[in-house]
């Protein structure tokens, strides 16, 4: 028996697959990756004696088949993420159906485009006495939301936010984003296609980043981050302090 490995390919840029991703990748014998996300000539230079199968356009029953198939002749399988396997992608349900297949599987961490957008931005996330938490969400879409988790709701909290999969939606985000309680000028970017050639940063405030965003034609493939840790220089962290030194370090 094989076994199947999800790898996270990153936000974009093929040098920020992680090494263990890397490893994985060079002795598999076939790879699903995502092919609107992930070019396929990074996948043929990092995997370039696989079998190469495009998972755009093909059911989760489908793709669940290629992997149990494989796995039963006894081929090291990679299903490549966009990103990292754990925000936003449909591992569970392909795990699901692995474990009832009987099938090995492991998952291998990928780069967030959180992390990439802001490296992007040369900006902390966190800042202290500005914010410490970090919301990760994105509008309902078609598979709705839990019960207190809109945007509005989510705003009361005032701290960064950062919103997946919501470009196309960014007018209504900025209503809901005001209502929960964040102000017009509350910092925002727009971050296009983070780590690529095609890389795009628009910077504004909740009241102007619909016009700014429309007149760069920017529709997909973006995230949205939002609060004042993109503006507040913030206190200094007490981590390198000379007591905090002197107490933990010799």
């Amino acid at each position: 028996m094989g076994k199947v490995y999800f790898v996270g390919a990153g936000p974009g840029d093929p040098e920020l697959m992680t090494l263990k991703g890397l490893r994985v990748l060079r002795r598999a014998d076939l790879v699903i990756y995502p092919g609107s996300l992930t070019p396929r000539e990074a996948v043929e230079e990092w995997a370039p004696d696989a079998e190469l199968v495009d998972s755009y356009g093909r059911s989760l029953e489908e793709l669940v088949e290629l992997m149990v198939e494989a796995a039963r002749e006894g081929k090291t399988v990679v299903r490549l993420v966009s990103g990292d396997p754990f925000i936003y992608s449909s591992v569970y349900e392909q795990v699901r159906e692995l474990e009832r297949a009987g099938v090995e599987y492991e998952i291998v961490p990928g780069v967030s485009s959180v992390n990439a957008a802001a490296a992007a931005l040369g900006e902390e996330l966190t800042k202290p006495g500005v914010s410490q938490t970090v919301i990760l969400t994105r509008p309902a879409g078609r598979t709705g939301k839990p019960k207190g988790e809109s945007l509005r709701e989510l705003a009361r909290h005032g701290c960064t936010m950062v919103i997946f999969l919501g470009v196309r939606y960014l007018e209504d985000i900025v209503e809901s984003l005001l209502e929960g309680g964040y102000s017009e000028d509350t910092p925002v970017a727009v971050v296009y296609k983070v780590s690529t050639p095609e890389e795009k940063i628009v910077r504004g405030t909740l009241a102007d980043i619909v016009e700014k965003v429309k007149e760069e034609g920017i529709d997909r493939t973006a995230l949205i981050i939002v609060g004042d840790v993109l503006r507040e220089e913030g206190e200094r962290s007490h981590l390198y302090s000379k007591e905090y030194a002197r107490s933990v370090r010799r």
